[in-house]
């Protein structure tokens, strides 16, 4: 349900004898996909992100947005602050592209989330960037704590925020109204929260975080990233990791 030039008005079950620890493989890119339940242009593309999700170079989270309940289905994943970032990037961006389905990758270049071809070249372009993802950034979770490892800066960007995401890696959704009526439809990487954890000023920093207060029942991984900018005024991601808490 692409929408070019539409300004929307609204604005553990863990291990106690080891740590689970994020892959070691430098990630290449952060795929956020801006997807909804009640749009029919996004099935193809929530589909794609479960095919990308089993590369370990890529990072991708699903943010499904809310705008499109007015259709007939409220969705069941949604979070309103999706939906406010998603604006930050237009905003960051200087154009009006705010639509589902949508990736943005590396926090800078957005392209049409089912467009696999699209996808790898704003890879292929984000990877020029300096700075983007530069940061080896680890993180585990042992006992009752996650922790988050963030090294200094060599160079470049210095500044950002740090944010840990609780993530459902498969919620399959049976849809009874609205564009999609009849489907059930697996959404990927279910990002369920955005948890900010810090701030990034070119020092080194290590951050734990009770499991209690950001894991739940519907979580079984965490993404965190290390972006530049702030929330309403988000850039390139500097750094970023994933790990399964099973």
């Amino acid at each position: 349900m692409r929408r070019r030039g539409v300004v929307l008005s609204l604005a553990v079950v863990v291990s106690a004898l080891a740590p689970v620890v994020a892959q070691a493989a430098e990630p290449r890119a952060v795929i956020e996909l801006f997807t909804s339940q009640g749009c029919s242009s996004c099935p193809p593309a929530d589909k794609l992100a479960g095919e990308l999700m089993h590369d370990p170079s890529l990072i991708v989270m699903s943010l499904a947005i809310d705008y499109w309940d007015y259709l007939g289905w409220k969705d069941t994943l949604a979070l309103s602050g999706h939906a406010n970032r998603q604006r930050a990037y237009a905003r960051m961006r200087g154009d009006r592209e705010v639509y589902t389905p949508q990736v943005v990758v590396n926090g800078t270049v957005h392209v049409v989330g089912s467009d696999r071809a699209a996808i790898d070249a704003a890879i292929a372009q984000t990877s020029k960037q300096p700075g983007t993802l530069s940061l080896p950034v680890t993180m585990a979770v042992a006992g009752d704590t996650v922790t988050v490892t963030v090294p200094a800066a060599k160079s470049g960007e210095t500044k950002g925020e740090i944010w840990l995401c609780p993530i459902s890696t498969n919620v399959p959704v049976a849809i009874s109204r609205g564009e999609n009526t009849g489907h059930t439809i697996t959404y990927h990487n279910v990002v369920r929260r955005w948890v900010k954890i810090g701030d990034w000023t070119g020092a080194a920093r290590t951050l734990t975080v009770p499991l209690h207060e950001v894991g739940g029942n519907e979580i079984d991984s965490f993404a965190v990233v290390v972006q530049a900018g702030t929330k309403e005024s988000p850039g390139n991601m500097l750094g970023a990791a994933v790990t399964s808490i099973h």
